[in-house]
């Protein structure tokens, strides 16, 4: 038996490789993209370490060239939701009761993988299946899940090394349980990072998982349970059962044996969620724990002092990367009068000149949105803009669906600060600008904290420090991530731990102990040397 004390190393964020032209990296990604795209992958259900398969296909295609079939995969029905519950239960002491530090090498030892074998690999999948160009892939499906699988295994470190005070003759300390039942991950199509995350953090911490994958990133996904699989995870850890949501949802809230959920998608999914489960909470065996991050309405507040320059470069990476697709990608702003001419002069000019296309072409700055459903979705919002008698279009507007899924970058200017496109959220390439009074500075800051029901992620950007302090205090609560100068995506685990509250989610904090806290049910115990042997206290004494 193991009997050192075990230290996991101190992890640094991983490098993100930059693909320039003549690099190796940009030579073998572009071979791995091109043998990818030669072949199909059959992508079964993954229960109780069995590749399952029913026969229930649906297509895996590339939103840029939707007539591209990369693969298909198998869809769970309500049987195989109860299978893959089985196999967690089943799997769940043995698991929960291995050393941390062998559960941490599983995670530690993926991520070296992913550093290395497997990273051209799932940086192709996630470019070719969720249409992300190499450098999105590049931060998402390797650097920011290489830091998940090394950074949790040390803030669990730290949670089972937060310890209570002992006294003389009584030693106290606690241990960190798994929770009861199982965890259902239900994982977003945007980041690859995180469908990784989702299942594999409360796995660290001794659960077992049943894992949806969102059905328009199903690929990425296949592989990450290929790298765990030969990081040794053992079967049934982390039981993979792809398929519609309003399928395999419902038998997996409903099962008395849940534990926890751990979530990223809509504000209004998750909340259908939390109904479901609170609505009948006195069939489970122990309340729960709910975890979400949800949706935004991500903000850029400029104030006159700003550097023109910066803010608009912020404005175009904010709201442009990866078609908007991302939960903080800034989709309204706010810019004063007394430079708004400057702005728009440069932030039409910069929008201009960004590509758009096939992935596969590394000059293109965006590719196409995920699928139809968004497609149509976010197309809706333009025509509504382009309908509105206090909107208008000054950049983009145009989209079309018969290759791939494109919509042009759109800037919008709102005369009405709380026009539908400043308070709803698009989760597409759109940015709507309200140009405000510069003297209404402080007004505006209110109008901007009360405009949104979300509070995800939001920056200020000025040169006068008295500024920024100001925006600080009144934008406190409307984000959970807030930037000084810098755009409002971007967080790095460790670094910026990322979630947020109002209509955001839970604010558990990705990448940061305080998400690991969650997965765990501490036990505290007392152990006294000494115990007393009557009741008699000393006040009960004779005068």
């Amino acid at each position: 038996m193991f009997n050192g004390i075990f230290r996991i190393p101190q992890p640094c964020n991983e490098p993100c490789l930059q693909y320039a032209p003549g690099s190796p990296e940009r030579s073998q990604l572009k071979t791995k993209l091109k043998e990818m795209l030669g072949e199909e992958v059959e992508v079964p259900m993954i229960i109780g370490g069995e590749e399952v398969r029913n026969g229930n296909l649906a297509d895996i295609r590339c939103p840029h060239d939707h007539q591209h079939l990369l693969g298909r995969y198998h869809q769970a029905d309500e049987s195989f939701v109860t299978k893959a519950v089985d196999a967690a239960q089943k799997t769940k002491k043995e698991w929960g009761e291995m050393p941390w530090e062998s559960r941490a090498v599983v995670l530690l030892k993926a991520a070296d993988l992913l550093a290395g074998k497997y990273r051209m690999l799932l940086n192709a999948a996630t470019m070719l299946n969720m249409s992300k160009t190499s450098n999105q892939a590049e931060i998402d499906s390797a650097c920011e899940l290489i830091d998940f699988w090394r950074f949790n295994p040390h803030f669990m470190e730290e949670v089972y090394g937060d310890q209570p005070t002992s006294t003389p003759g009584v030693l106290n300390y606690m241990e960190h349980r798994p929770l009861d039942g199982y965890v259902l991950a239900l994982t977003p199509f945007n980041f690859t990072s995180i469908a990784g995350n989702l299942p594999t953090a409360p796995a660290l911490m001794g659960n077992t998982v049943v894992w949806k994958p969102a059905s328009a990133s199903v690929l990425p996904a296949y592989f990450i349970m290929k790298v765990l699989e030969e990081a040794g995870m053992p079967p049934g850890v982390i039981n993979m059962i792809p398929g519609p949501g309003p399928v395999v949802g419902p038998p997996a809230l409903d099962d008395v044996r849940l534990g926890g959920i751990h979530f990223t998608g809509s504000t209004y999914v998750f909340s259908t969620i939390w109904l479901r489960v609170g609505s009948d909470i006195r069939k489970y065996v122990s309340y729960p724990r709910i975890v979400g991050e949800t949706g935004g309405k991500n903000f850029i507040f400029a104030h006159t002092s700003c550097d023109i320059e910066v803010l608009v470069t912020a404005l175009v990476r904010g709201a442009f990367e990866y078609q908007g697709q991302k939960c903080s990608a800034a989709a309204r702003t706010y810019i004063p009068d007394s430079i708004w001419p400057q702005v728009k002069e440069r932030l039409l000019a910069e929008t201009a000149q960004l590509k758009m296309g096939d992935i596969m072409d590394f000059k293109n700055f965006m590719g196409a949105v995920i699928d139809k459903k968004s497609f149509d979705k976010i197309t809706k919002y333009i025509e509504v803009a382009r309908k509105s008698t206090d909107m208008k279009i000054i950049c983009g507007g145009g989209y079309d669906d018969s290759t791939g899924y494109f919509i042009e970058p759109t800037i919008v200017v709102s005369e009405n600060p709380k026009s539908k496109l400043m308070v709803e959220e698009i989760f597409g390439p759109v940015l709507t600008i309200y140009v405000y009074p510069e003297g209404e500075y402080d007004e505006t800051l209110e109008l901007c904290n009360t405009t949104s029901p979300y509070a995800l992620t939001g920056s200020i950007f000025a040169l006068d420090r008295g500024a920024v302090v100001k925006a600080m205090e009144a934008l406190r609560h409307a984000a959970g991530n807030f930037y000084v100068n810098d755009k409002p995506t971007g967080a790095v685990v460790g670094q910026q731990p990322f979630g947020g509250s109002r209509a955001s989610g839970t604010n558990d904090k990705a990448g940061s102990w305080l998400n690991l806290e969650r997965w765990v049910s501490p036990r505290t115990i007392k152990e006294t040397f000494l115990p007393p042997r009557n009741f008699r206290y000393p006040y009960m004494q004779e005068e």
